[in-house]
């Protein structure tokens, strides 16, 4: 039953982190340049990535922990998968989610200049890069946790 339960937990944790990333993809880019319109997306990500991403990334990650102890012996995909939820709770934690407040801050000051400043693009493009570089390890560990391969060689 723990391990049906922690599974409840994992599922809903990473309903919570992926779906709330594709959230702040598609309004990224329903913003576009307009800047009423970034500014707006920007106060969006912030919230939702207190309410959604943070939540769900230590709901996904606590579980799949506790997941992992249940496992007698540890299989190497499960290995994997645990060193990439621990990345990517670190780049959520330490560096995406602190990157929201100086985005919303400078998207505020490019709202009163009437553009997007380079101040604000050029953070933005940084969180851009934090983000994409999510992007492998997040699927990776989608797939192993789905599939949980082997890695066994065959013996000749």
């Amino acid at each position: 039953m723990l391990r049906k339960t922690m599974l409840f937990f994992h599922v809903v944790g990473t309903i919570m982190y992926i779906g709330t990333i594709l959230a702040h993809i598609a309004s990224g880019i329903i913003a576009g340049s307009d800047v009423h319109a970034v500014y707006n997306t920007a106060i969006f990500q912030e919230t939702t990535a207190y309410i959604f991403i943070l939540p769900g990334i230590v709901l996904k990650t606590i579980s799949g922990f506790v997941m992992f102890s249940l496992y007698p012996e540890k299989p190497l995909w499960l290995k994997i998968k645990i060193g990439l939820a621990v990345f990517l709770a670190f780049n959520a934690f330490f560096l995406l989610t602190p990157l929201m407040p100086e985005l919303r801050v400078l998207a505020e000051e490019s709202l009163k200049a009437g553009h997007l400043t380079g101040a604000y693009k050029a953070k933005e493009h940084t969180a851009t890069v934090v983000g994409m570089s999510n992007a492998i390890p997040l699927v990776l560990a989608v797939v192993l946790g789905v599939f949980k391969p082997g890695f066994k060689l065959k013996k000749s």
